[in-house]
């Protein structure tokens, strides 16, 4: 997988959490933040074409993972989501979906399109250092795997074709003590909205 260190080609833009921006543009993702199993606070409605993600105020504008509030944290959450920082850029392309990791810590990703056999059971994780990028999501592949369908389903649960998944600081996955992402103190789901067909 090709990655791109662009510490400085990227805009941070301030994104709605509205129903509708004010010029009626539609979204192109919701965005949940989970702590294990628990999905922690409303989903975050993306209407431009970028958003930052990331831990407090000072480091820009978009979704602050710290006004999510929640009534008992466990330690390693707590450790992880102070080593967030400034997060990340995730940018809708027109060739797909980019992630920057603008953090001081590995991010770990994956996605149906991010597969190196579409087919396979597990998805793919893939490790994206600071200060790095990758194409998280690729709209023609996508298309290309419409079809497909996965049998049997992965062994965290089913999958939607159109999802990215993010975790923050942990990795999971064969190569981790982490089996499965639901097993990581601190991680995004990123549900695309499904192009329309013409």
């Amino acid at each position: 997988m090709t990655m791109y260190n662009i510490y400085s080609s990227f805009l941070f833009i301030f994104v709605s959490t509205d129903a509708q921006d004010s010029r009626g543009q539609p979204h192109w993702c919701h965005i949940a933040y989970w702590e294990h199993r628990t999905r922690v606070g409303r989903m975050y409605t993306v209407f431009l074409d970028s958003v930052n993600i990331f831990y407090e105020l000072p480091h820009g504008d978009g979704f602050c993972l710290r006004s999510l509030t929640r009534d008992e944290r466990s330690e390693s959450v707590v450790r992880t989501r102070k080593k967030v920082g400034c997060g990340l850029t995730m940018s809708r392309e027109s060739d797909g979906v980019w992630l920057y990791n603008r953090s001081n810590f590995a991010l770990f990703v994956n996605s149906p399109t991010l597969d190196a056999l579409p087919p396979s059971r597990t998805l793919t994780v893939h490790k994206l250092m600071p200060g790095y990028s990758i194409k998280v999501f690729d709209y023609a592949k996508s298309q290309m795997l419409e079809h497909a369908r996965r049998d049997p389903e992965p062994p965290d649960g089913p999958t939607d074709p159109h999802s990215i998944r993010i975790s923050f600081i942990k990795g999971w996955g064969p190569r981790y003590s982490r089996q499965f992402i639901t097993s990581c103190p601190c991680w995004l789901e990123v549900i695309l909205t499904r192009p329309r067909l013409h």
